[in-house]
């Protein structure tokens, strides 16, 4: 079971970068990277992981976007994906990407300081 809700996760990623990349019009949705796609197992609920170039309140706006678009982008994953039930759509920004840059911000802060001593 978890196999195929991978399965689904794997094929909404895709086509969810592809739907919000051209199909939404909506002028709020900044530069939207679709980083994961979590899928229960009994395939009812999807949380996709993105990341939003811009600034918090940009990032706001395209989150309350993305939202207003959540029927539209699961009819749209419906008529693509063949799923008895297409999944509720859940966004969260991914913390990952975050989390990875200021590690990397903090490895660069030490190396700089190494240099100079």
């Amino acid at each position: 079971m978890a196999n195929r809700s991978n399965r689904v996760a794997e094929q909404m990623k895709k086509e969810l970068g592809e739907i919000i990349a051209r199909r939404l019009k909506d002028p709020r949705i900044g530069f939207v990277t679709v980083t994961d796609v979590e899928v229960t197992g009994d395939l009812q609920q999807a949380t996709v992981f993105i990341t939003v170039l811009g600034d918090d309140k940009e990032r706001q706006e395209t989150l309350k976007a993305l939202a207003k678009a959540k029927g539209f982008i699961r009819t749209e994953i419906g008529q693509r994906i063949r799923l008895r039930k297409t999944p509720e759509l859940m966004f969260e920004f991914d913390v990952s990407a975050d989390y990875g840059n200021k590690i990397d911000t903090l490895l660069r802060q030490i190396k700089n300081t190494e240099e100079v001593e």
